[in-house]
């Protein structure tokens, strides 16, 4: 029970440190390799917890008050200097006759031997993450030292009252402790192979990314990541630009707008298909063939993701008009009001199938605003897609 508390905080503390770092994870992820990979994720993701685990566990349950010394003696010893000390401490509370090996098991039975084996076990996955890190046996002396230097920075921690947070330590510095945990984390790196064989390695997620690049796949996610980027830099620029300028509602469409225009049609057309967010994501629009010339592509795609926020944004509006119920036009103002909300709920809702179809059907469908404008994601260069159309 006592591992329960620290193990119930650091399963909350993950779940909104994740919250925090699903989409920052998906830029770095698509950014990286060009797909989302479970396994991988699975495993950062672990590592996260993993970590927080091992440091609540070393510090948890904190004192109730800051004043530690008051309820310690003049005399407490706050380090243990002497090396391998369990040995003996585990002997000493045991019944263990050497000739008889059934007495063997009274070493199971000691508080003593079950704390080397908590220190040995807590460091122990950091060895397996440094393995899958790292992968090549090589780098056993990076387990053994950051195994080392993870310890020493928990003794620390301990023995300083978490850096002067408490005025006396709570906790006892033990060189057992550094010996025990560095020896975990080199135990855990030796027998990393045999749980690593369950994951796919650094080489796979590197193949497909290669996979990736060669069939030009600009995956579903990486092109919406993408235009939430855009849609940030607009509000963003909108905000800094105009929005401290003017209340009046006419203007602030008017000023969006112009943010819009330039985000959606200016900048893709100055940068030979890139926005902002396709850079960022790198990728670029290019036309899948189409006669049109390129800024009417860019043109039509702008006006498609232009129309969408305008319509819904109008919508919402109607909300916030306020009819008093004494007026004549007042039941008509509600049927309207529904009619506006229902058919805003249609539109997210035709949005977000539409959205789902893309990700989730294998056929390389594309987004409305960039079928409708007859453009293409693509990972290559000018260069590249030359090459290719002499090739065919």
């Amino acid at each position: 029970m006592t591992y329960v508390f620290p193990i119930k905080i650091a399963v909350f503390v993950f779940l909104a440190a994740s919250f925090m770092l699903v989409v920052p994870w998906l830029f770095y992820s698509y950014r990286k390799y060009g797909f989302f990979s479970v396994w991988h994720s699975i495993v950062s993701f672990s590592f996260i917890f993993y970590m927080l685990s091992a440091l609540f566990l070393v510090l948890l349950p904190l004192p109730t008050t800051r004043d530690t010394c008051s309820f310690q003696s003049a005399d407490t010893i706050y380090y243990s200097l002497v090396p391998f000390t369990f040995v003996s401490d585990i002997l000493r509370k045991s019944t263990v006759v050497w000739s008889q090996p059934g007495t063997y098991v009274s070493i199971f039975k000691q508080i003593a031997f079950w704390q080397v084996a908590f220190n040995f076990l807590l460091l122990l996955p950091l060895g397996v993450y440094i393995r899958y890190f790292f992968r090549d046996k090589r780098y056993w002396k990076h387990a053994l030292g950051v195994g080392f230097g993870l310890s020493l920075f928990y003794e620390v921690t301990q023995v300083t009252g978490i850096y002067g947070l408490y005025n006396c330590p709570y906790r006892l510095f033990d060189v057992d402790d550094l010996i025990i945990n560095s020896a975990g984390a080199l135990v855990g790196f030796a027998v990393a192979p045999i749980l690593l064989a369950l994951f796919p390695s650094n080489e796979n997620i590197k193949a497909k990314r290669t996979h990736m690049i060669q069939k030009d796949i600009v995956s579903p996610i990486a092109q919406l990541l993408a235009i939430w980027i855009d849609i940030i830099i607009v509000n963003v620029s909108y905000a800094l630009i105009f929005g401290l300028f003017t209340t009046n509602k006419i203007y602030e469409y008017v000023f969006y707008s112009l943010c819009y225009f330039i985000v959606f049609f200016v900048i893709p057309l100055i940068r030979d298909g890139k926005t902002i967010g396709t850079g960022f994501m790198r990728y670029r629009l290019v036309s899948s063939g189409s006669n049109k010339p390129f800024w009417k592509q860019m043109w039509m795609r702008f006006i498609a993701l232009y129309l969408t926020w305008l319509t819904l944004s109008l919508l919402g509006e109607f909300n916030q008009v306020d009819i008093p119920m004494s007026s004549s036009f007042y039941i008509a103002h509600v049927w309207v009001n529904l009619a506006m909300v229902l058919l805003r709920v249609v539109i997210w809702i035709t949005l977000l199938v539409h959205v789902s179809l893309v990700i989730f059907k294998k056929d390389r469908r594309l987004f409305y605003f960039d079928s409708v404008a007859d453009l293409n994601p693509t990972r290559k260069s000018d260069q590249s897609i030359a090459k290719d159309d002499n090739q065919s």
